[in-house]
């Protein structure tokens, strides 16, 4: 007998709230298995799949592709049980209305084998089949649909936040598979709690639906209001009141776009406005010979081996700089009035990608050779990009590295990554004129800019820093002291 079960958006971790529908990867009536990707989802650390901890026929999505919802909205409903019932159509003019087609059987199979258990761990799913309280629907008093029968058991999960798009009421869920049968309810103001199905196991089919419309039409011949409980299509963004009434006001701009701060997006000014908020940030900068660092990135790869990339030796050196300024290795603890000196380095290097500027995280940067460091930096920029990132990659940062160059500017005044104390901003390295050995030359030159917390250090710690980066630059060998 099969059980209808409801999935909810579960818990992605690391504090997020919501997340929007990106990619629908199953349809209404297919069979899933256990820990099938369902839907891809983007939060505002990473989009991801969202793998199903059940197996059976999809009956209901809930949600469009672009629509956010919250943590413990339901995503979809499954129907667990040896067969898939196909939806059922309204029966054509001269079949009986109290018989059901035949429905299609669909073996059903769990990946894990047997025992129908999710092998991936979901917050507020885990891996186990959590045991499901089985509660008996009541027949209908009033007897509406064309049959009136009694429903069978049906599994029913334990109440979460979120209601889906038509919530169960009463003693039991509501007996139907088909969501077309809930759609047309929804649309008349049924109460499907109301129906006693005519299907198999008292199903409520489409014809149960329509007979109950037509039977209150003859009652009442006016529009009757929407059935208690029964949820409300949220108004849309054109006809938001707001809206409306800045356009009665003549406050909207004409050929003006409104974009939603939402995801990647609205994480970042999320972010952004608090750094600024809580922060006494203060910024020093100085020009620097980068010509000597440019010829031992290239000695090192003409060496063979893997490539070094420059932000991986810029990376190194920052690594070697908190060494000897542990300072700004730091975060500031509010509440407490406190100063967290961190051991660890995990060093964050801001990636520009198609959905927007993330900070990837290389973990333990400090236990890193400068090779590895290349090749960690390369493997999460190239993730990054193609949105593989997830929320573990992307948080947990002491100190950011921000190469802005890249994008044709010479210098920045950038915001500190919260709750992060400094960032290292790197500009575009160009020949300009340079004093060397005495003699006007022409060099490669970079302009290096250190944001940092007032709170963690004064002026007199981040000068020492920027100016062990800038020596770094400059003369390479530095490093070969403290290596």
């Amino acid at each position: 007998m099969a059980q209808v079960l409801e999935f909810r958006l579960p818990d992605l971790g690391e504090g997020l709230t919501e997340a929007e529908i990106v990619r629908w990867l199953v349809r209404v009536g297919e069979v899933v298995a256990v820990d099938q990707p369902v839907v891809e989802v983007e939060t505002a650390k990473a989009r991801v799949e969202v793998p199903c901890p059940y197996a059976g026929v999809v009956t209901a999505r809930f949600g469009e592709e672009g629509t956010e919802l919250p943590v413990g909205a339901p995503l979809i409903t499954v129907a667990v049980g040896a067969k898939a019932p196909r939806p059922v159509e309204a029966p054509e003019a001269g079949e009986a209305t109290g018989s059901a087609p035949p429905a299609t059987e669909a073996p059903l199979s769990a990946a894990t084998g047997g025992d129908g258990t999710s092998g991936n761990v979901l917050v507020g799913y885990g891996t186990a089949a959590a045991p499901a309280r089985r509660r008996r629907v009541r027949r209908s008093l009033l007897g509406t649909g064309p049959t009136s029968v009694r429903a069978s058991e049906v599994a029913l999960p334990s109440p979460a936040r979120g209601e889906p798009e038509e919530p169960a009421r009463g003693e039991g869920p509501v007996p139907v598979i088909s969501p077309l049968v809930r759609r047309l309810a929804r649309e008349h103001g049924i109460d499907l709690m109301e129906l006693a199905g005519s299907g198999p196991d008292g199903l409520i089919l489409r014809a149960d639906v329509e007979y109950a419309v037509r039977a209150r039409g003859r009652r009442a011949p006016e529009e009757p209001a929407p059935a208690a409980g029964i949820p409300t299509p949220p108004p849309s963004r054109a006809a938001d009141p707001a809206s409306v009434e800045r356009a009665a006001s003549g406050g909207e701009r004409p050929g003006a776009t409104r974009v939603p701060l939402r995801g990647v997006r609205g994480a970042v000014a999320d972010k952004l406005v608090r750094s600024r908020r809580e922060i006494p940030e203060a910024t020093v900068w100085v020009d620097a010979d980068a010509t000597e660092l440019l010829r031992t990135r290239a000695a090192m790869n003409e060496a063979g081996g893997p490539p070094i990339s420059l932000l991986a030796l810029l990376a190194r050196i920052c690594v070697a700089g908190l060494a000897r300024h542990p300072e700004l290795n730091a975060t500031v603890d509010q509440e407490a009035r406190e100063i967290v000196r961190l051991d660890a380095v995990h060093l964050g290097f801001a990636a520009q990608t198609p959905r927007g500027l993330v900070v990837p995280v290389v973990k333990d940067a400090h236990a890193h050779t400068t090779q590895s460091l290349s090749e960690e930096v390369a493997r999460l920029t190239e993730s990054a990009r193609s949105g593989g990132l997830g929320p573990a990659q992307l948080t947990g940062g002491t100190f950011t590295l921000n190469n802005y160059g890249v994008f044709g500017v010479d210098g920045s005044t950038p915001i500190i990554n919260h709750p992060e104390a400094a960032m290292l901003g790197v500009g575009r390295i160009i020949p300009r004129p340079w004093v060397h050995e005495g003699e006007l030359a022409v060099r490669q030159v970079v302009e290096l800019t250190l944001t940092f917390d007032h709170r963690v250090c004064d002026g007199g710690t981040a000068g020492g820093f920027l100016r062990f980066v800038a020596d770094c630059v400059e003369r390479p060998a530095v490093l070969l002291r403290i290596l």
